[in-house]
């Protein structure tokens, strides 16, 4: 029989790096790539680091992934014009998910999606299309409960 644990439940998972980037070799990464713990440039690709946040059911908080989102360049720009600003009022951008989240079927890299600044003490959100039907986007909208949230962690953890 398991035995029940008294530790709370990781509210977050994050990505160093989006992944194609991460699966460069380190010289190539090191040669071709700039980037810190929130903007990365691969040549003339752009990215940013983000919260994709999936509501917890029956909790006033969220699960985060600390995902990448590939922007366009102007995009890119405007971040960085507003990155010590509070970006909140600018409208949202689209972009694409730069990371693969396992617990989900199918490929959630290239996934597009919405990006929304925020204060300059808060990373980015990324929230799904209004359209996009798939598990991920559902959760998003509907929120998790404490079943799915552990069946997540078991499979980033496993």
């Amino acid at each position: 029989m398991a035995k029940a644990s008294s530790e709370p439940l990781s509210l977050d998972w994050g990505f160093g790096l989006p992944d194609e980037v991460f699966a460069l070799p380190e010289a190539e990464l090191d040669a071709q790539v700039r980037y810190d713990d929130d903007l990365c440039q691969w040549g003339d690709r752009y990215f940013i680091r983000c919260i994709l946040p999936v509501p917890l059911k029956g909790q006033d908080d969220y699960f985060g992934w600390g995902a990448w989102a590939e922007v366009e360049a102007e995009v890119f720009q405007r971040y960085l014009d507003l990155y010590e600003e509070d970006g909140r009022e600018e409208p949202a951008h689209p972009a694409k998910l730069a990371n693969r989240l396992a617990p989900y079927p199918g490929t959630t890299l290239g996934t597009r999606l919405l990006i929304q600044f925020q204060t300059p003490d808060e990373r980015p959100t990324l929230t799904l299309l209004e359209g996009d039907k798939s598990r991920l986007a559902e959760e998003q909208r509907e929120g998790i409960d404490a079943a799915r949230h552990h069946e997540i962690l078991a499979v980033l953890e496993g």
